[in-house]
């Protein structure tokens, strides 16, 4: 048996700091070896020239990497005025030029809190959203493009709006088309925006410069919050190899790595033993206290965490099961 993989060695979810360069993919892939076992999901992609907060579910946490997906998230960005691309930001080709003077500092503002809210976004051709089976991007790379139906989002918040350049943008646009943007003499914007999943900040920047008349691309894009998790709980994939390696009972990797229950911290806890807790490592329904109603943490006597459970009228039925 030696050499074999432990399927369960972690189980939580590991607070990962994508660098720039990887896919969600090859952080998965990475940490297969780095921790030594298989079961491993990440809770929703970032672009490889994106960085920030990648939850990692580990083991039994595999299970909530859906619910954890269906997260808001908050991102900073920075965004470059008076260019339109293929990708729609720094890493394609300029389809457009604008030439941006006179656009003040305030309209600019006005443009983007103007998308606080809920719209319909168009998502890009470059992106892994599936049609008819196929991803968006592969077809993007065949040189096809098709009509992509808009998707609902919401715009939480947008705040921290800063110039990266003068208040009043008088730059004259030098950029051939079709050339590759360096973002030199375009005016840029830095801002954060809380949404909801399935938003498409790349997107959210053509759509602000559309509304100014002018396009705009996404030049840098760190994800700072996602699934309850700030960028400064996460750890870079060096920094949890040399833990793993080094690390000891008061300073290994499990001490990163979050408890499952912490992301249902808003359902009430309940704890049941007995019959119960066998009817519950059965996954059963069970009857509960009538004055009970709503979703419910479901612990052992020992304190371990076992289920999510819905109670409604004193029956309770299984959501999830963690055992």
């Amino acid at each position: 048996m030696g050499g074999s993989v432990p399927e369960n060695r972690y189980t939580g979810v590991l607070p990962v700091m994508k660098e720039k360069g990887y896919t969600s993919n090859d952080v998965v892939a990475k940490l297969r070896g780095i921790l030594r076992m298989k079961k491993i999901g990440h809770t929703g992609t970032l672009d490889p020239q994106a960085e920030g907060v990648l939850p990692i579910c580990l083991g039994k946490a595999t299970k909530i990497a859906g619910y954890l997906t269906d997260t808001d998230k908050t991102y900073r960005c920075v965004m470059r005025l008076g260019l339109r691309s293929d990708t729609e930001d720094m890493t394609g080709k300029v389809t457009a030029v604008s030439d941006c003077r006179g656009i003040s500092f305030e309209e600019i503002t006005d443009a983007i809190l103007s998308f606080k809210g809920e719209y319909d976004q168009i998502p890009p051709m470059y992106s892994a959203k599936k049609i008819n089976g196929r991803k968006l991007y592969e077809l993007a790379r065949e040189g096809i493009e098709i009509e992509r139906r808009p998707s609902r989002v919401n715009i939480k918040d947008i705040y921290d709006i800063a110039s990266l350049k003068s208040e009043t943008y008088d730059d004259t646009a030098v950029a051939d088309v079709d050339g590759k943007a360096d973002g030199d003499g375009y005016p840029g914007v830095q801002f954060t925006v809380e949404c909801s999943k399935g938003t498409y900040i790349r997107s959210l920047c053509r759509d602000i410069g559309e509304k100014l008349g002018c396009g705009a691309v996404m030049e840098s894009l760190i994800r700072i919050r996602a699934c309850g998790i700030d960028i400064g709980d996460c750890l870079t994939l060096s920094e949890i190899e040399r833990i793993v390696r080094e690390g000891n009972d008061t300073d290994g990797i499990e001490n990163r790595i979050f408890p499952i229950d912490r992301f249902y911290e808003d359902c009430s806890r309940i704890q049941v033993s007995g019959r119960t807790e066998i009817m519950v490592r059965n996954g059963n329904k069970f009857k509960a206290g009538t004055t009970l109603s709503g979703r419910y943490r479901v612990y052992f006597e020992d304190g371990t965490f076992a289920a999510i459970y819905d109670i409604e009228k004193g029956e309770a039925r299984l959501c999830r099961l963690f055992l």
